[in-house]
């Protein structure tokens, strides 16, 4: 059986799922639950490296998760729904149709395109509600307990680093699934170039990266010019190329002057030298946290105050009732789509992505404090 194994997370500070993928991995094990404290409980273990090793294998996801409260180390499995042979013959033509798909799956990015399209072809490459499946050796009888909770949270970080996992649990390894590609795909005669499979062997050439001088490249050898620094063009290429990849992903960012002074500062680490150029100096540094948090909506929701529908709120304020087992969080406002706790200089704002973006409060301004999460308790849990 192939199997990959990964060695614990080590404690750290408040981590999510970063990518679509990642996220699409998370909402499914979310959707599911029917407790929403077992989720913020088992965030609060995953940050906290309660989680052991890890071993994803065709089917199923499993690791020894120690329980802080009852001083325990429990068995825990998650298993997944696994696609057919006629699913993954399905699935090859799709990947194999347009040479996209497969260079993106090399570069360890998972095409929207693709999972679109193997949707339309009833085939889910992602879970859906009920293709996940957790047991764990506690007494616990929530589905999923926080130990499951926290198992899956921390596979969405390995998910985000390399999407073959999620194909892997469904069932074909990458070296499977690349090999029944390359089988698939017809060479091209002698004197028309190079056969397509030949093609697909060869290792994708990363972006240009920033901090690193590719030696013998012509941007490279370029000189200062008058009122033109070296460094910042070799940051310009860079990014061009990083937001064509972007682009060519359906990814789209704003390119307002303001906006992309933020982004590149979030991106570059160029907040001390953008933060007095820019047309709002004194909420730089908070729009550039905005950013790092949930890109281009994280700076929406920090910028941008709506009416959010009163039934969200509502569903909002239950769940985080029933979450919190009555304890309580002090008197709270709700403004629109903010909602805040001023005894605790807590704040949650909810976006126009119908996610719940945590703010703390910091010499008397409301600051981005972590993740965005589709259930409050979980964005609140950010907070605590």
């Amino acid at each position: 059986m192939n199997a990959r194994g990964f060695a614990a997370f080590p404690p750290g500070p408040q981590r999510s799922a970063r990518t679509w993928w990642g996220k699409a991995w998370v909402k499914a094990m979310e959707d599911t639950s029917l407790d929403a404290g077992q989720l913020r409980r088992g965030r609060r273990y995953a940050n906290r490296g309660m989680v052991g090793s890890i071993t994803v294998s065709p089917g199923r996801i499993s690791a020894d998760v120690h329980d802080e409260a009852e001083a325990a180390t429990y068995r825990t499995v998650v298993f997944v729904g696994q696609l057919t042979v006629a699913d993954w013959d399905r699935i090859a033509e799709q990947i194999a149709a347009k040479a996209g798909h497969i260079a993106a799956l090399m570069d360890r990015e998972m095409p929207r395109e693709l999972v679109e399209t193997a949707a339309d072809a009833e085939v889910p490459l992602l879970p859906e509600i009920g293709d996940l499946e957790p047991e764990c050796e506690c007494p616990s009888w929530e589905l999923p307990c926080k130990h499951a909770a926290a198992l899956c949270y921390q596979v969405s970080w390995l998910v985000d680093e390399d999407p073959f996992l999620l194909l892997l649990m469904r069932g074909r390894d990458s070296a499977d699934l690349l090999d029944d590609l390359r089988a698939r795909t017809t060479p091209t005669e002698p004197d028309g170039g190079t056969p397509a499979a030949q093609a697909y062997a060869k290792d994708i050439s990363p972006l240009p990266r920033i901090d690193v001088v590719l030696p013998g490249s012509a941007i490279a050898d370029v000189p200062d010019g008058p009122g033109v620094e070296a460094d910042a063009l070799r940051l310009l290429v860079a990014d061009a190329a990083a937001r064509a990849k972007m682009l060519l992903a359906g990814v789209e960012t704003p390119c307002d002057e303001w906006s992309d002074s933020v982004r590149l500062a979030a991106t570059h680490q160029l907040s001390d030298r953008l933060r007095d150029r820019s047309s709002r100096p004194a909420d730089f540094d908070r729009s550039v946290r905005a950013w790092q948090q949930a890109g281009a909506t994280g700076l929406a929701v920090l910028d941008e105050p709506w009416e959010a529908p009163v039934s969200v709120l509502a569903k909002a304020t239950a769940a985080i009732a029933a979450a919190w087992d009555g304890e309580d969080l002090g008197q709270s406002t709700v403004d629109g789509n903010r909602w805040t706790w001023p005894e605790r200089g807590w704040q949650l704002r909810y976006g126009r992505d119908s996610r719940w973006h945590p703010y703390r409060l910091e010499s008397g301004q409301w600051w981005p404090a972590g993740a965005a999460a589709a259930d409050p308790v979980t964005a609140l849990g950010e907070l605590s």
